[in-house]
């Protein structure tokens, strides 16, 4: 059951061929065997519960496409009942009494909560440590990055302790930890999975929640069970049936190839060649594939990213800014963007907000003339985990310490959705990835091409982490 899909388990417990109770002893078995080397999933609940809960779940009729399937919800979502940090020290001993809306969705369609999964300290910076639970490592490589913030979800795919996962996404946090555990993670069209109505709701439009798997196919069916509208939060959208034209295939599709941008993004070698290997599967299925130019300034890009990233960071956590000793319990990356964003002027905010609008009517010139663009998920393999983040790539300097991650930027400063597709593998062992990207609200066409993609690959199925292999895989 544990290389089984989702979809496939799913199906199994609604047929009653397996039972709730069946599965949860398999998961806490191998969450028994490996979450120790990998911590991807922290503030466990106790054993003998789950079974008890799973147990009583093997004579119920069906709430959901996830009843009885155990399900570890990310830390930076609050589960009642369950503790959530953020990854925070501040909060190190919360226990909600009340689910966020998504995880109150994931629930009500059946699944088990056992645990929640690692992420950076208030989810900043792609790369899971924090100290409460301290540092999630890459299941293909135990010395290496998870990436984050959806790290800890990203990890217990790949190792098998989950079968789907949720995550969010502000700058990559869906994609980014995708690509480096080779699992599936769509950053959705904003506003489709629809935030809490807490604190603002109007300005703050760069943060997405949606769903991680090893398949494009469970990656679908989650996003249904998370999107939906919610009626305290403005900007509604409505919900496209993803899995309806889900087999499509790409062919006489048109897909733009943008690279490293023109050169403004710094590459690690091998990350280019690799994304462009994926490329030529496309073709392969019928794809036309088309190297493009820049279509905009990356500087604008990053100006605009970062100005309006800080005004909501200084916004969302000034009553943590403005308590001492809080502040002093919150990482030097968090206080930076407070502090930047406290300095700002509503002009600059404003300017940031121009760029942002332009460049979103220059995409939906460029989806006039391509069904999806692409670009690299990542600009770095895996890194070390005992770092805090990169500092230079291919000897350029980042100056932040979320510029080695600036490839995620175009998609999500206007809430384009984007697909992390897996590519392969580099000459160390570690896995790559590429970012469909497609117009906003064409979340089905960019489902239908990364399934297309995943029945010619497969990535997850044909190279599990071979370190903590599964007896299926071993």
């Amino acid at each position: 059951m544990l290389e089984w899909s989702a979809t496939e388990l799913s199906r199994a417990i609604h047929a009653r061929k397996v039972a709730p109770s069946e599965v949860m002893a398999a998961h806490l078995a191998r969450v028994a065997s490996v979450n120790g080397a990998v911590n991807a999933l922290v503030s466990l609940r106790d054993p003998d519960a789950l079974m008890a809960e799973a147990r009583g779940l093997d004579d119920v009729a069906p709430a959901g496409w996830l009843h009885g399937i155990p399900f570890a919800v990310k830390d930076l979502v609050a589960t009642a009942g369950l503790r959530t940090t953020w990854g925070s020290p501040v909060y190190a001993d919360h226990v909600p009494g009340k689910d966020d809306l998504l995880a109150a969705r994931m629930r009500a369609a059946g699944a088990v909560f056992t645990a929640k999964t690692n992420v950076p300290e208030w989810g900043q910076g792609s790369h899971s440590f924090n100290p409460v639970f301290g540092v999630t490592r890459n299941p293909y490589d135990l010395t290496r990055s998870a990436g984050g913030s959806s790290g800890g979800a990203a990890a217990a795919l790949a190792a098998r302790m989950a079968w789907v996962a949720d995550g969010s996404d502000m700058m990559g946090s869906l994609r980014n930890p995708a690509g480096f555990c080779n699992v599936y993670g769509m950053r959705p069209t904003w506003g489709l999975v629809p935030s809490d109505a807490v604190g603002d709701t109007h300005l703050a439009t760069l943060a997405t929640e949606g769903p991680m798997a090893r398949t494009v196919e469970d990656l679908a069916r989650l996003l249904m069970v998370q999107a939906g509208e919610n009626d305290e939060a403005p900007f509604p959208r409505v919900v496209p049936d993803v899995l309806a034209g889900l087999e499509r295939g790409v062919k006489r599709l048109r897909v733009g190839w943008l690279g490293d941008w023109g050169g403004a993004y710094a590459m690690e070698p091998g990350i280019l060649a690799a994304c462009e290997a994926g490329l030529r599967v496309l073709e392969g299925l019928g794809a036309a594939v088309e190297v493009l130019a820049p279509p905009f300034p990356a500087g604008d890009l990053w100006r605009s990213w970062v100005t309006l990233r800080a005004m909501l960071s200084a916004g969302g956590k000034r009553a943590l800014y403005d308590n001492a000793a809080q502040r002093a319990l919150t990482k030097p990356e968090t206080i930076w963007e407070i502090e930047q964003g406290l300095g700002l002027s509503a002009q600059a905010v404003y300017e940031a907000s121009v760029i942002r609008s332009r460049w979103y009517a220059e995409a939906a010139r460029l989806f006039d003339r391509f069904d999806a663009v692409v670009l690299p998920t990542a600009q770095v393999w895996p890194f070390p985990a005992e770092w805090r983040w990169p500092q230079e790539i291919a000897g350029r300097q980042m100056d932040t310490y979320h510029r080695w991650m600036e490839v995620v930027v175009p998609a999500s400063l206007i809430g384009l959705p984007a697909l992390s597709v897996p590519v392969g593998f580099g000459a160390q062992g570690l896995p790559c990835a590429m970012q469909i990207i497609g117009r906003s609200g064409n979340d089905a066409g960019v489902l239908a091409i990364g399934q297309a993609y995943h029945r010619a690959t497969d990535w997850p199925g044909k190279r599990p982490p071979q370190a903590l292999a599964s007896p299926a895989s071993s």
